[in-house]
């Protein structure tokens, strides 16, 4: 799907669905392609008689299809409910426009509506709208707020089940990343090995090139981008990208994963990482994995939540998984 949005349409006559579709995979047919294209031989004359509801704003450029506004003007579909506008510069109100023009009826969800639509595509928003990926902060706590143990020794703070789910999360995104510290001490693979699907692409800053070649994010078997201060260079499966020391590092990153065309996050790093991007207000969701039975003394204390409003609440055995959204978030 990514990086194209997630979007569903269904044609409607006389309150009885003729046809309904959904864009399935890049670079192949959007909804309102399929939506008309599954309606019936029997109901094909009833297609300039019906009311198309799409969640997202029809296109109207050619990309890797044609404008779908120009297949609903073709089909004289005389009505179109929209669940929200497309911020992609591309369209951003020109196929409501040309709709419009063409005579038909264009009506806009209400706001609840729009909501749900928009927060469906909440990475493809903030992508297009903020130009710069949907950063998905994650870390695991104990019950006395320590993210790890005493330097040196590794700690094992959520349960299989949350690893699992761990990894769930882990497709569900474009891209994860840690920093120099994280990978150094615990060598991970920052792969989604317990769980079918993708696996993200793997980052790490390590700004002075000192992480040996031997750490498993190195072995070349998933896209990997190490951003660092020296050197700009791509190879096999290893992509070198280079930012300045002397800049504030956060919004530098960001930028350049906009330029890098990866839609969305999950920062896994360690409590420094973390917490650089809450100082800077840069995040868009929190998941914080508390084991309430494990405590550890002289740890290092977990990030500390800043203008966050808690939304969702799941246990899982000994943990409960907490998630969090800012105050005001702008998808």
């Amino acid at each position: 799907m990514a990086p194209n949005p997630m979007v569903g349409a269904v044609l409607v006559y006389n309150e009885r669905i003729i046809g309904e579709g959904w864009h399935q995979k890049f670079g192949e047919a959007h909804a309102e392609v399929n939506c008309i294209a599954s309606v019936k031989e029997k109901d094909r004359g009833l297609i300039s008689q019906a009311v198309l509801y799409v969640s997202l704003e029809p296109c109207v450029h050619f990309g890797k299809t044609p404008p779908c506004t120009d297949l609903i003007i073709k089909n004289e579909i005389p009505k179109v409910f929209i669940g929200c506008r497309d911020p992609f510069k591309e369209v951003n109100g020109k196929g409501i426009e040309k709709l419009k023009e063409a005579g038909v009826e264009v009506e806009l969800a209400d706001r609840l509506l729009e909501y749900e639509c928009r927060n469906l595509n909440k990475r493809f928003f903030t992508f297009h709208s903020a130009q710069r990926p949907f950063i998905i902060l994650k870390w695991a706590q104990t019950s006395d707020g320590k993210i790890a143990a005493a330097a040196g020794e590794r700690l094992l703070i959520s349960n299989e089940y949350t690893n699992r789910l761990v990894h769930k999360w882990r497709s569900e995104e474009a891209a994860i990343l840690v920093g120099t510290n994280t990978a150094l001490s615990d060598n991970p693979d920052l792969t989604t090995r317990l769980w079918t699907g993708p696996s993200p692409t793997r980052m790490v800053i390590d700004m002075d090139l000192k992480l040996p070649a031997s750490l498993k994010i190195f072995n070349r078997e998933v896209k990997t981008i190490i951003f660092n201060s020296m050197k700009q260079e791509e190879q096999e499966n290893l992509i070198y990208y280079k930012l300045k020391k002397t800049s504030t590092l956060i919004p530098q990153l960001l930028t350049a994963l906009f330029q890098l065309r990866i839609q969305s996050i999950i920062v896994e790093g360690g409590a420094k990482l973390l917490q650089s991007f809450i100082d800077e207000g840069l995040w868009d969701e929190m998941r914080i994995i508390n084991n309430y039975k494990l405590t550890v003394e002289n740890g290092l204390d977990a990030p500390k939540p800043e203008n966050a409003v808690l939304v969702e609440t799941q246990e899982l055995y000994t943990d409960i998984i907490e998630t969090f959204v800012p105050v005001a978030p702008e998808y």
